[in-house]
Order: structure tokens, then C-alpha cells, then sequence
């Protein structure tokens, strides 16, 4: 697990054996358990959540009932509620859809981290820049693509995930119904 988060440090900056000593006792391994949460919402979040396997999901309830899937986070992806930058409460649910292995680190281990390894902190704000300029543009998708459109830039994004993930959590994290999903999906086995 953690030579996964060497590999993944390395396609960033080189890592000496020294530097990944310590980086490795800034992470806590955990294994998860497929439906198994790391977050709940109303939980104080504690971590940030590195995926070395397996695939995890960021969602939100409303008041329906009804999941909206934020984000899905494959092997070797970043996730977690930026609400442990202000100390409130999460309003979102982290969970495995499959069996997984994670590393996670809390904010303190990451400025350890950054003050250690300069070029650590450079890669995080830049990941940090990156994830924002993500959310903007998934922003901006939902309001002005179509559903076919979307779906197809899901296909770019996640090109994996598409046979691991049920077809009703991809609608989800489209925004549209598992129906419009389906007819999409053969509108486009048709044209091939």
C-alpha cells in the first residue's frame, strides 16, 4: 500500500529513501471493506484519504432522500471534505464500493509533510488549484451540457469505473436518471 504512495509521490518529484521514511509515518493504512464509511455526514472530518486500491464515493442526501455523487475516487486519487479546513461539520458520506486499501493523513501531517519535502508542498497547492478548477468546471457542465455530453466527459475522466460502478451511481453523479442514463448508453451502442 504505501509503495503505491511512493509511485504516486514519484510521478511528481523524485523521492529519496530518507524523504519516504518519513512521508510513510505521516500516513495511518487502513483497509475498507466494501460499504464499509469513512465519513458520515455531521462527522467532524479528520483526513485526507489517499485510494492505493480499490474505489471509494463522496455523496450527499438531500432531504428526499436521494444520493447526489460528488466525486469517485479510484486507485491512486485524493479524496476527502475540505471541511477539516475550517473545523465544521462534513455535510457528505464517504464510502467503499469495493474493497479498498487507503492511506489517510490529517492536516497537521500534511504541513509536516510540505515543510519537509519543499517540492511536496508545491505539488499540493498545485493539487489543490487542480481540484478546484475540477469542481468549476463540473459546475459549469451541469448547467450548461447536455446529458449526453456529460456522460461522455464521465467516460474520459473515469474510463475504468464504467464496468465497476452500477449504472444508477453514474446517473447520480450525472444528474440524471438511471433511464436517461440507459437510453443514452444505447443511443451510442447503436451509432458504433
Amino acid at each position: 500500500m504505501l509503495e503505491k504512495l511512493r509511485a504516486f509521490f514519484e510521478r511528481q518529484f523524485p523521492v529519496t529513501d530518507e524523504q519516504f521514511e518519513f512521508i510513510k509515518t505521516q500516513f495511518i493504512p487502513k483497509k475498507v471493506k466494501k460499504g464499509e464509511f469513512l465519513l458520515r455526514e455531521g462527522d467532524m472530518t479528520r483526513y485526507s484519504i489517499f485510494v492505493a486500491s480499490g474505489c471509494l464515493r463522496t455523496y450527499t442526501i438531500d432531504d428526499t432522500g436521494k444520493e447526489h455523487i460528488l466525486q469517485f475516487s479510484p486507485e491512486n486519487w485524493w479524496t476527502g471534505d475540505m471541511s477539516f479546513t475550517s473545523n465544521v461539520r462534513s455535510r457528505c458520506f464517504i464510502d467503499a464500493l469495493e474493497d479498498s486499501e487507503v492511506l489517510l493523513t490529517e492536516p497537521s501531517s500534511i504541513q509536516k509533510l510540505n515543510q519537509y519535502i519543499p517540492q511536496s508542498a508545491v505539488h499540493y497547492q498545485a493539487a489543490l488549484q487542480k481540484s478546484m478548477e475540477a469542481k468549476n468546471q463540473r459546475i459549469v457542465a451541469s448547467l450548461s451540457e447536455t446529458a449526453e455530453e456529460r456522460y461522455n466527459d464521465f467516460l474520459k475522466k473515469y474510463p475504468s469505473l464504467v464496468q465497476r460502478v452500477p449504472q444508477h451511481m453514474i446517473a447520480s453523479y450525472l444528474g440524471i436518471s438511471p433511464e436517461t442514463l440507459s437510453r443514452i448508453r444505447k443511443q451510442q451502442s447503436h451509432k458504433r
